[in-house]
């Protein structure tokens, strides 16, 4: 299989590319073709695009089987305007260009997998979310539908589209959990507001498994969430986290803390949603990692 992938160099990126460049064929199309060389097997093509203009770039997707896109910058910061606008940008502007592209193809690739996320979906504990919950409100939720609908009319080029909604993703190397753990290692670690709220979790082996059925099954399309079977509260994760790395979790960090660091932002980690992969389940997809435990052990002893 000849699979293409924007934002290959990240952390997820990097991970489907670890584990797919040994049996397909694998093109990155990235904005730093020295840093994504330095990254990633030698057996990966690396390829200079930009995210804004069309260009040689565009030979890359001829006859391709596979077009993953992950584009998008890094929402984990605090969201003025001008961040606003730049997280909006990121995403949807590849996406568009990328269906531009798609159009002037004599061969386009079966599939499209989509980056989306289950900020999409309303921020209720006292919800189970599944892919058919509709779209909640605020900023994450519009950004999420706006990027999603960015692709769709590539699916009139009788191209497959899949949307994959992360949830939180743990694993080596970077995400969520490297974030996490230097408080927990030093001892001062601990849940994050009441505690009470939903986190919605995978661990990247199940991000990049998940996706490769995807792939290879011609029959699936649409939405999909990508977070393990077994949601927790904000509590349990702290404590199985303390657990794992045999530290202490005493130190609750107040709601009004993430708030002055983050402003709007902070609301991703005060709330919460109890998001469930009924459609993967469905499709017959087994979790490496349905239990957070055993995801946390694999994520930290790797």
């Amino acid at each position: 299989m000849r699979i293409v992938l924007t934002g290959g160099a990240g952390f997820i990126g990097r991970a489907m590319v670890q584990a797919w460049s040994p049996m397909h064929q694998v093109t990155v199309l990235t904005r730093d073709v020295e840093r994504a060389r330095a990254q990633l097997p030698q057996s990966v093509a690396c390829v200079r695009w930009d995210g804004e203009t069309l260009g040689d770039w565009v030979e890359a997707l001829e006859g391709a089987d596979a077009l993953v896109n992950l584009a998008g910058e890094n929402i984990a910061q605090r969201w003025t305007a001008a961040v606003k606008e730049r997280l909006r940008r990121s995403r949807v502007q590849p996406a568009r260009l990328l269906v531009q592209a798609l159009s002037r193809l004599r061969q386009p690739p079966a599939v499209l997998l989509q980056a989306s996320a289950i900020g999409i979906y309303d921020q209720n504990p006292a919800l189970e979310v599944d892919e058919s919950s509709p779209p909640g409100r605020g900023f994450l939720a519009e950004l999420c539908v706006e990027w999603e609908s960015a692709v769709r009319p590539a699916g009139s080029l009788g191209i497959r589209l899949c949307w994959m909604r992360l949830g939180i993703v743990l694993g080596v190397g970077g995400g969520a959990l490297a974030k996490m753990l230097t408080p927990f290692r030093l001892g001062i670690g601990g849940p994050i507001g009441s505690g009470r709220q939903w986190l919605s979790w995978i661990h990247t082996e199940d991000v990049v498994e998940a996706a490769h059925l995807l792939m290879e099954q011609p029959h699936l399309s649409g939405v999909f969430n990508f977070t393990a079977p077994s949601p927790v509260t904000m509590d349990e994760f702290a404590h199985t986290l303390s657990k794992v790395l045999r530290r202490p979790a005493w130190l609750r960090v107040p709601a009004f803390a993430p708030k002055i660091l983050f402003g709007e932002m902070a609301e991703t980690l005060l709330q919460g949603s109890r998001v469930l992969p009924r459609r993967l389940l469905e499709a017959g997809y087994a979790f490496r990692y349905p239990e957070l435990e055993s995801a946390l052990r694999a994520a930290l002893t790797r």
